[in-house]
């Protein structure tokens, strides 16, 4: 009775919680929630449950919990950059739309991801408020695409892209993986638990970076 009693206690705990998060039904099929184990073993799902993060645009995310995937979407001439320290699992991604803050001084100072030049610093100075270091953060950079702009005029996709190598050379950070330029948009995700990156193109499935 007493071993019922916890299982029934823990069984109530773990509906609560999963319910919450909307994903009570797919654990229950995986184990039987007559078993007694259903309840030790839900508590370390509980903590392990992905949290899908999304990056909108002229947005940035950072995260230290090794179960959230960080996600943006509708890559085009933006550029979206990730950075992760392997080393105590700390990650972000920043998704940047124009490359110089001198465009709008108004809106940089209101919106500072929007731009490259104020957007890339405080990604990599919110990593290390999580303890990251620099030297040991691998970055991967996704889109710069030529979007609407088939006679090349505008360039902003280019125009990001050098922004970006600029502030990093700067900065003696090298790009460890990249997937820029072309005419399509682009989806990117980063795994906090170990650093994966994949992008995806319109219409593809997602391949690591």
């Amino acid at each position: 009775m007493k071993n019922k009693a916890i299982h029934d206690f823990y069984i109530k705990r773990i509906v609560k919680k999963l319910s919450a998060l909307k994903q009570y039904q797919t654990i229950r099929t995986i184990f039987s929630i007559n078993d007694y184990r259903f309840s030790q073993i839900n508590i370390k799902i509980i903590r392990n449950i992905s949290l899908v993060i999304t990056v909108g645009v002229g947005d940035l995310k950072i995260s230290n919990k090794p179960g959230d995937i960080i996600v943006t979407h509708a890559l085009g001439s933006c550029i979206g950059v990730t950075v992760y320290d392997p080393e105590i699992q700390v990650g972000g991604m920043l998704h940047y739309m124009l490359p110089e803050s001198d465009l709008d001084r108004a809106k940089a100072k209101k919106t500072p991801f929007m731009f490259a030049d104020t957007g890339i610093p405080i990604l990599f100075r919110s990593c290390y408020k999580l303890g990251a270091v620099k030297s040991r953060m691998i970055v991967k950079v996704a889109g710069g695409s030529s979007i609407m702009d088939d006679s090349g005029f505008f360039n902003i996709g280019k125009r990001n892209y050098a922004s970006l190598r600029k502030i990093l050379w700067r900065n003696n950070v090298l790009i460890h993986s990249e997937d820029t330029g072309g005419k399509g948009n682009r989806t990117i995700r980063l795994h906090i638990s170990n650093g994966l990156v994949e992008v995806k193109e319109s219409n593809k499935g997602y391949r690591p970076l």
